[in-house]
């Protein structure tokens, strides 16, 4: 039967037999993060050439995420941090992030990212003002677990009546939680400080969650210059069993690194667990020094220092702290200014020197509690040498450069 059976021939629509073989199929083409190399971090960081672009805070912040080598990212819509979350969004459908979506509110968010750390994964998280406020249990309780993630603080206002305007007084509430905070001046510092946090947190010996913030629209819906890489190229993935503590895994399920047990009981063991852990977890952020000053180029950026008026200032405050001392050293006036960058672990070492010398210092605030001046007062000697008050904006109002050069210049005094 088999025998009768002819070889089936194909011919084209004219009746000619066709003899050629079919073209080999084409290669799909890489997209997204599979297209891209991964690179040292110092290159990515520091060496790489650059080219300037006009961009958002919230498309820098994209563009930051795009080279991360980010594995989820998780978050919940809260102005002003939901266009940027929206960025990110983009970034998913173009092959950049494995996983992607929206929580069920903020809570459940910060609880998702714990999770997900636990498992090993780079993760990416965000929020603003009441959603901060809402998820700060959660949050908090991340550097115990040491659970390294990058979460993005757009700074808006927490307290009654309602806003959505700058206003940082929420980043007082971060300065215990054992985090590692930096406070991004620009669209510049919005780019580069998220790919600071994804290297510093995970490295073994801090293992530690990092939030990068921005003061909220002066810098998320703002255009300015930024010094971007090439697309192609991105981050290491995160080495997960390098860090100080296992994922959870099949080798290490939860019931074998929980630590509720014991901590629950109230005995003398369980007090000394709770306390050794709490100084370990503040050790690990100081000892992320040494990485933020390599990729951050310090903790501290001193601007005239030799002045004997210096002016303090993180966030965007910085960008007005800059203006003015221009218009001062115009005056003839002497100004310098301090930027602080990371506000945990806080410069302590490196004000002492570059204030030591000041005979008045002014510490320019987007807020009502002056939480930088609070820290500031700590570490210097002879603090009546800080001006007392500010200047202070709140409740998502700018900071005119005449009323830093009221301070500057002698000719203010006291809460504005």
């Amino acid at each position: 039967m088999a025998e009768g059976l002819e070889e089936e021939v194909k011919t084209n629509p004219q009746g000619d037999v066709i003899t050629a073989t079919a073209p080999p199929p084409k290669l799909e083409e890489k997209k997204g993060a599979a297209a891209q190399r991964v690179v040292d971090p110092d290159y990515l960081l520091l060496h790489a050439p650059r080219k300037k672009t006009f961009i958002t805070g919230s498309e820098a912040a994209k563009e930051s995420i795009r080279r991360a080598n980010v594995d989820i990212a998780i978050s919940y819509p809260i102005t002003p941090q939901s266009e940027t979350m929206q960025q990110v969004g983009y970034l998913y459908a173009e092959g950049y992030l494995k996983d992607y979506y929206r929580g069920e509110e903020e809570y459940g968010v910060m609880s998702a990212i714990a999770g997900a750390s636990r498992s090993g994964v780079r993760c990416l998280s965000a929020t603003a003002g009441p959603g901060l406020m809402r998820g700060l249990e959660v949050i908090s309780s991340w550097p115990g677990g040491r659970l390294p993630a990058v979460l993005l603080i757009m700074c808006r206002v927490i307290n009654a009546p309602l806003a959505i305007q700058p206003d940082n007084v929420e980043l007082s509430y971060m300065l215990s939680t054992g985090c590692i905070l930096l406070h991004a001046e620009n669209q510049q510092d919005f780019y580069d400080y998220p790919l600071v946090g994804f290297m510093v947190g995970e490295k073994p010996e801090v293992t530690l969650p990092v939030a990068v913030a921005v003061d909220g629209f002066f810098v998320t819906h703002a255009r300015g210059w930024v010094r971007l890489p090439e697309a192609d190229i991105k981050l290491p993935p995160r080495q997960c069993y390098h860090e100080a503590v296992p994922m959870m895994d099949n080798e290490n399920p939860p019931i074998r690194i929980s630590r509720d047990a014991p901590i629950q009981k109230s005995n003398f063991i369980s007090y000394q667990m709770h306390a050794s852990w709490q100084q370990e977890i503040w050790a690990a952020g100081e000892r992320s020094r040494k990485w933020l000053n390599r990729w951050l180029g310090g903790l501290i950026e001193v601007v005239n220092p030799t002045a004997k008026t210096m002016i303090v200032a993180s966030g965007a405050a910085v960008s007005q702290s800059r203006e003015a001392v221009r218009q001062a050293t115009e005056q003839g006036a002497d100004v310098g200014l301090v930027k602080i960058k990371s506000i945990r672990p806080f410069p302590t070492e490196e004000l002492i020197e570059a204030l030591d010398h000041a005979e008045r210092i002014i510490i320019p605030e987007f807020n009502y509690v002056g939480w930088l001046a609070r820290e500031v007062r700590n570490v210097i000697p002879r603090t009546e040498r800080v001006v007392p008050g500010g200047p202070r904006v709140f409740g998502g109002m700018s900071m005119p450069t005449e009323l830093l050069l009221e301070y500057v210049l002698g000719t203010g005094s006291g809460r504005h």
